[in-house]
C-alpha cells in the first residue's frame, strides 16, 4: 500500500457495498470488501453504505468489527459513510432503537429514516461546498437528516429548508443520500484525495 495505489475497503456485512467497489473500480482504484478486523488492517480507507444501520450495527458486533473500526476511526482511518454509513458514523443518533451502537468519530446527531419510509425516497439537486460543475443530483432512500452538526464538523450540503444531508470532519466524510446510484462520482473523488493524503 502506497499514496499512490491505495486501498480502500467498503464495509460489506449488508447494503449496497458492490455498487461503492463498481465505482472504485470504474475510478481505477483497487477496492477490497470488509467483512473481518483482518481484512480491516490491509486498508487505506472504509466506505460504509446505505442499508440497515441497525443490522449493520449487529453484524459488526458479531463479525468482531466493532471495536477495531473504532479504534482506526480514532486512530484517523479515513471512512465515507452513505445514508446508513452516515447514521453509522454518528456519535449520536436521535431515535435509536434499544441497544442500538454507532462506531462514532463524526460529531454530529442523526435521525434515521427522517423523510418517511421507502415510499417517500426522492431525488433532487444540491449545491455542495468546495465542488465546481452543475449541482449534485441526489438520491435519498429512506435517508436519515443531520439534526445538529457539533463544533468539529463542518455542513456541505443542505436541503432547501435547511436540513443538513453532507458533513466533513477531518477524515470522515458521511452524506445522507446514494452517489454511488446516480453516477455522482465527486464524492468519491474527494473522499480519495483523503485517503491519499492520509496514507
Amino acid at each position: 500500500m502506497t499514496a499512490a495505489t491505495p486501498v480502500v475497503g467498503v464495509l460489506a456485512l449488508q447494503g449496497d457495498f458492490r455498487e461503492h467497489l463498481a465505482v472504485l473500480a470504474e475510478l481505477g482504484v483497487r477496492g477490497v470488501p470488509v467483512r473481518r478486523a483482518s481484512e480491516l488492517d490491509q486498508v487505506d480507507g472504509l466506505i460504509i453504505p446505505g442499508g440497515e444501520s441497525t443490522v449493520m450495527d449487529k453484524l459488526s458486533r458479531a463479525f468482531g468489527l466493532a471495536e477495531p473500526l473504532k479504534a482506526r476511526i480514532a486512530d484517523g482511518l479515513p471512512v465515507y459513510g452513505t445514508c446508513a454509513g452516515l447514521i453509522f458514523l454518528a456519535d449520536r443518533v436521535l431515535d435509536a432503537i434499544d441497544g442500538q451502537q454507532t462506531l462514532g468519530g463524526l460529531d454530529v446527531a442523526v435521525r434515521r429514516n427522517a423523510f418517511g419510509n421507502q415510499l417517500d425516497s426522492f431525488e433532487t439537486d444540491l449545491e455542495v461546498d468546495g465542488f465546481e460543475g452543475p449541482p449534485v443530483h441526489a438520491a435519498f432512500i429512506r435517508a436519515p437528516v443531520v439534526e445538529t452538526v457539533g463544533e468539529r464538523a463542518t455542513p456541505l450540503a443542505a436541503l432547501e429548508d435547511g436540513r443538513v444531508v453532507a458533513v466533513r470532519q477531518g477524515n470522515l466524510l458521511g452524506t445522507s443520500f446514494h452517489p454511488e446510484i446516480t453516477g455522482e462520482l465527486r464524492f468519491h473523488r474527494a473522499f480519495l484525495d483523503t485517503v491519499v493524503a492520509a496514507a
